[in-house]
Parts: C-alpha cells; sequence; structure tokens
C-alpha cells in the first residue's frame, strides 16, 4: 500500500498551472496486479506449480491444488486447461509413485471438478487416457476411503454423457471395477458407484424428447436439476448429439456376463447386493443402507422400464423373494426403495411377469 500511496502521489497531475513535461514514472507490475489481482490463467500455472513442486510441504502442494479446483469451478477456466498445458502434469500426479494418498485425493477433487458438464474438458482429459489411472485410485488395496470417493466423482465427471469414454470401459475393466466398487467398505464409493450406473443408463438418444440441444437450453442428466448448455463448452455436443448417447452401452454392460465361464454379470451382482449386501463401516458392523439400496433398486427400475431390459428366471426369483414382502402404500414411497407407488408396480409387474 506505501508503494501505491508514492506513486500515486508522484504520478497527480496539479489542478493550475502547465502538464509537467517529465515521463510518469512506470508502475511496478506487482502493484497493478495487487490492484486489479491476477488474471485466472496465470493464478491457475502458478497453482500447478505450486501444487507440482516436491520441494513444498505436503500442506503447502494441498493448499495450491484446492486453489485451482475453486478456479476450474469456472467453466471456462476449466477450457483453459487445455490451453495452457495443465492437463497433462496434472494427470501425471496420478500417476506418480512420489504422491501421497492425500494429494492424489487433492488432484482427482481438481480433475472431477474440471469435466463436470463439460464436453470440451472431457475430450481434451479422454486424450490421456485416463481410464487406467482412474480405476487404479477406486482399488482399497493402495487407496484411503476419501481417496476412492474422489476417484468416483472424477470418474463420473468424464462419464457421463460421454458416449466415447463409456466405449473405453470395456476395454480397460471399468465395469469389472465399478462391481467391485459395490462391496467396497466405505458406503459412501457404494452410493455413488450405484448413483453413476443409474445416470450412464438413462436414455438420453437425439430421438428423446428429455434432450434439447438448443445453446442456453438444459440438458438432464439424472434426476436432479439440469446444467446448462454452453456453446464453448458443448460443441461436440452439440454437433453430434448422439455423443451423449450412453445408455445402450451401459445396458449391454451390466447384462454381459463375461468371458469366464460361471461368471456373473453386473446385474447379477447388483441384484446380489441389494439382497445380501456386504457389510461395511470400519469393522463391518453396518448391514443396510437405505440410500444405497434405494439406488440399486432405482437401476432395476431404469433398466427394466425404462431400457424394456429383461431379467432372467432366476433373476426374477431372487427378485420376487426379496420384493415380495414390501407393500404398496400411498405417501409412503420410501417404504418402496424411493419409487413411487406407480413406479413401485410396474418394476413389480415385470419382476413377475
Amino acid at each position: 500500500m506505501q508503494s501505491l500511496l508514492r506513486w500515486s502521489v508522484e504520478n497527480s497531475t496539479p489542478s493550475t498551472g502547465p502538464t509537467p513535461a517529465t515521463t510518469t514514472n512506470k508502475l511496478d507490475p506487482g502493484i497493478i496486479d495487487h490492484i486489479l489481482g491476477k488474471p485466472d490463467a496465470q493464478l491457475m500455472k502458478e497453482a500447478l506449480t505450486v501444487g507440482l513442486d516436491e520441494r513444498q510441504t505436503e500442506d503447502t502442494r494441498l493448499q495450491a491444488l484446492d486453489d485451482l479446483e475453486m478456479l476450474v469451478q469456472n467453466i471456462d477456466n476449466a477450457n483453459d486447461l487445455k490451453k495452457l498445458g495443465i492437463w497433462q502434469p496434472l494427470h501425471n500426479l496420478l500417476l506418480s509413485s512420489n504422491t501421497s494418498d492425500t494429494l492424489k485425493m487433492q488432484t482427482l477433487w481438481v480433475i472431477g471438478t474440471a469435466l463436470q458438464n463439460n464436453p470440451a474438458a472431457q475430450l481434451a482429459y479422454l486424450d490421456l487416457d485416463p481410464l487406467p489411472a482412474l480405476l487404479k485410485s477406486l482399488s482399497p488395496s493402495f487407496n484411503s476411503a476419501e481417496t476412492r470417493s474422489r476417484a468416483l466423482y472424477a470418474l463420473s465427471g468424464l462419464l457421463k454423457l460421454n458416449a466415447a469414454a463409456v466405449q473405453q470401459m470395456g476395454v480397460v475393466g471399468g465395469w469389472s471395477a465399478l462391481r467391485m466398487c459395490l462391496e467396497d467398505s466405505e458406503i459412501r464409493v457404494r452410493r455413488k458407484a450405484t448413483f453413476l450406473l443409474n445416470t450412464l443408463l438413462i436414455a438420453t438418444s437425439p430421438s428423446s424428447s428429455q434432450v434439447n440441444l438448443q445453446p442456453n437450453m438444459s440438458l438432464p442428466t439424472s434426476e436432479t436439476a439440469p446444467p446448462q448448455i454452453h456453446a464453448n463448452s458443448h460443441a461436440s455436443m452439440l454437433s453430434d448429439p448422439s455423443s451423449v448417447s450412453t445408455s445402450a452401452l451401459t445396458l449391454a454392460a451390466i447384462q454381459d456376463e463375461g468371458e469366464e465361464e460361471g461368471s456373473l454379470s453386473l446385474l447379477d451382482a447388483l441384484i446380489s447386493t441389494l439382497i445380501e449386501p456386504v457389510p461395511f463401516g470400519v469393522d463391518g458392523e453396518m448391514e443396510k443402507d437405505d440410500e444405497f439400496q434405494e439406488n440399486v433398486v432405482r437401476i432395476l427400475y431404469t433398466f427394466a422400464i425404462s431400457c424394456n431390459g429383461a431379467f432372467s428366471t432366476v433373476q426374477k426369483r431372487s427378485l420376487v423373494g426379496f420384493l415380495g414382502g414390501i407393500t404398496t402404500t400411498q405417501g409412503e414411497e420410501h417404504l418402496n426403495f424411493g419409487l413411487t407407488s406407480e413406479e413401485w408396480e410396474e418394476l413389480s409387474g415385470a419382476v413377475r411377469s
């Protein structure tokens, strides 16, 4: 502030008398930054530099990555990650053996935020073949519960309304990784995995009445409030509406029994974890979670009713035995795993048909 005051005094013009002929003192760029603030692009580069610097303390690096995450909440800043060359070094943090679990968690948070409702960012990141690293971050053998939860956040950001990324899931064992998440000891991981599966399964085809790809209109991605469409970020979506269609790919994946004889499909795993959930919690002391069960039942509804999927005889027998004791009570949808009375009747009919 002293420098700013001194500059103001030295460069002030008298109210009377001739204008001084001397050249005005040049203002220090640091003072300009103090007055106007640094551009976001510069702030992002500086935050990344600190976040990558292994000479810094871990707390300092974590704060820098936290600052970067706040900056990429702005969709224009997220788009600039490619132009600024930030995607590759950011992804390298996930690949480095020197990256601690906490730093990896924070990095996944930055990545996930940048990808939210941003096809341009999705495509830029997909160019780095990120799925193997994201899926590895789901493994409980190497990652904390918080990191696994953030990995699903980043994976969801990459996959939602992104047929190209969903197509790659089968190539890199992504569906098997999600199936493992259904038995994760951290219930948040189970919830996020099932919510993601249902989101990918919901039909969003170019002919669907749910999809409106006009600029500044909304595009539903789930039961939650729809995001806004921005022409600069959603150019690929606007030019190729089929690029958002993940339903058919997901439908095929959850029905696929795999190449190994006797292996269960993802749909089998969902039904199994609904009926006999693996205990969770620090000591495995918890056996049931209402939100997780509601998510699974919602997937079954989307599969059978929205996607016209058919349960096998064995699957129907299992579901009839589990759901048969549930009675429909008007106005008490929680008794029906979050389904309305009408939805419950539809699902029950599909199971008993």
